[in-house]
């Protein structure tokens, strides 16, 4: 996104929680790759989408340093849960005490582990999934999710432009061949609705259609 224009939609946006500013703080701080964290625009996204949503129960794959389980937190229903998965056990004690420092620290169930061995123990369904981990692996955590989310539910899945190398013809590496691959996979089933919102790197919209049989 041009500079200016990305400066003129934040000014004209609502403010960015101060518990999300410091934890964009702290990831800036203390992480490798900060710039895998989604950020005021992408959050207030996730955050309306979620609100508009209305979600009982959210699964969220690929936990970082939890700015976006806490976006996605504020649409929750009254006595709605988010669950949220997390390979890296290192970031485990950040991650809670950003939490912990924040008014969804009740709702949220943060999960070590590998997602594709822990979603089939998760004994619920769920309206809203937001998927952002290993893009090697996004058509492996469709598949384990699929059968948990409600009809008429939500996938949001992000980062599946790649920084535009989807559409490149060489040299593409195991990361942008996974992403093409899961964008036609989801493009060819009838089970779905789905558009793409081009917005920083890409958020994929999935909706699991109601099917009358």
């Amino acid at each position: 996104m041009d500079k200016k224009i990305e400066k003129y939609i934040l000014e004209h946006i609502d403010a960015e929680e101060e518990y999300l500013t410091e934890i964009l703080r702290q990831t800036y701080l203390k992480t490798v790759n900060p710039q895998m964290l989604a950020g005021h625009l992408q959050g207030k996204i996730l955050k309306m989408l979620s609100q508009m949503i209305q979600p009982k129960n959210i699964l969220e794959i690929g936990t970082f340093t939890g700015y976006s389980a806490l976006c996605l937190a504020a649409g929750l229903q009254n006595d709605g849960q988010l669950f949220t998965i997390e390979s890296n056990d290192e970031m485990e004690n950040m991650i809670r005490t950003h939490l912990e420092n924040s008014p969804f620290r009740e709702k949220i169930k943060l999960l070590i582990g590998n997602a594709l061995d822990i979603i089939p123990t998760l004994n619920l369904t769920f309206d809203l999934v937001y998927i952002d981990a290993d893009k090697r692996e996004y058509c492996e955590y469709f598949d384990k999710i699929f059968e948990k989310v409600n009809l008429g539910g939500y996938i949001l899945v992000d980062n599946v432009l790649w920084a535009g190398k989807v559409v490149e013809k060489n040299d593409m590496d195991a990361q942008t061949l996974a992403i093409r691959k899961f964008n036609t996979k989801i493009k060819n089933d009838f089970r779905l609705e789905k558009v793409i919102l081009p917005i920083r790197d890409g958020i994929m919209c999935i909706r699991k259609k109601i099917i009358n049989v």
